[in-house]
């Protein structure tokens, strides 16, 4: 077996970070693994930072990186990839949703010849409008992605460490991992794992922050919104050539033109709508470029503490 590297983000998993830890480390050693655990925690304001450096002073396995403010579950998941130290990286939540005793079921899918391999939840314990959330964002990572399996991606994954090769110059605020794994390979797998209620807290995740997320994945890992903006604007563009092509074969008929004010807005509030949508979603693709002409860095680490980088 590969020696592996389990980087797990930490947001306000004080509750719940003890038992993972434990988990973990029984795993692996039943397996007879060679391991290190990096916890990077990502500034929740609660006690998890001081069980971390707990952990890394009395377990020289195990690592902590703490961010300099907060950045997001993707940011922190590149950061602990780049801090990994051994051959295969292992992601999962700090929740004890994603079972670490499964861990051996995706290593053993990872030594059939596979680059990436996800742990696909048997049933999802999601509610409705984060299922209909994550169906978006999994349609924008097939568009981005292009690889089969991407709409069985989760946060709970192992993969080759050598494909971040592909995305070590990366930097950028807009951070997905799985889009950029896809940069290093196109042998990706999944396996069924699987999911367990969540035993502390709730997700960190909003409605709102779900649809900025998948908003964040479609314009900034994915050109589908300009090619919807392209058929929609083909579409009312043809559907305005037959409405012109209606009132004047009426006139030439009938003599007489369309009369009524509201047929004539409506038309024009249609037109108006579809420009100003299209040129909204040229906006966003603008701003994201600017941003990237920045070169604002995805993370920043604050603090560290265990293992050879302290």
């Amino acid at each position: 077996m590969p020696s592996i590297s389990i980087v797990v983000p930490v947001y306000r998993a004080e509750r719940s970070l003890n038992e993972l830890y434990q988990r973990l480390v029984a795993v692996a050693e039943g397996e007879d693994l060679d391991f290190e655990i990096l916890f990077v925690e990502d500034c929740g304001g609660d006690g998890s930072w001081d069980l971390i450096q707990e952990l890394a002073n009395s377990d020289a396995r195990v690592r902590g990186l703490r961010m300099s403010r907060n950045f997001g579950q993707h940011s922190v998941l590149l950061c602990g990839i780049r801090a990994a130290e051994n051959d295969v990286v292992v992601t999962l939540d700090d929740d004890l949703q994603n079972p670490p005793e499964d861990i051996p079921k995706l290593l053993a899918k990872l030594n059939e010849g596979y680059d990436v391999v996800y742990g696909t939840p048997e049933g999802g314990q999601h509610g409705f409008y984060r299922n209909i959330a994550s169906r978006i964002t999994k349609l924008a990572l097939q568009n981005a992605m292009g690889v089969e399996n991407a709409g069985k991606t989760s946060a709970f994954r192992v993969f080759r460490t050598e494909l971040r090769n592909a995305f070590s110059d990366y930097r950028n605020p807009s951070v997905n991992m799985d889009v950029l794994l896809s940069w290093g390979t196109t042998r990706f797998s999944a396996v069924t794992v699987r999911h367990e209620p969540r035993q502390e807290g709730s997700s960190g995740y909003t409605l709102y922050k779900l649809i900025a997320h998948a908003a964040n994945m479609m314009t900034g890992f994915s050109t589908m919104p300009l090619q919807i903006a392209s058929v929609m604007g083909f579409v009312f563009a043809l559907f305005g050539g037959m409405v012109l092509a209606w009132v004047v074969g009426r006139f030439l008929l009938e003599g007489s033109p369309v009369q009524g004010f509201p047929f004539l807005a409506s038309i024009i509030a249609i037109f108006s709508g579809v420009q100003l949508f299209s040129i909204g979603i040229i906006g966003e693709y603008l701003a994201r470029a600017h941003f990237r002409m920045m070169e604002r860095p995805p993370f920043v680490i604050g603090e560290q503490v265990g293992g050879p980088k302290d």
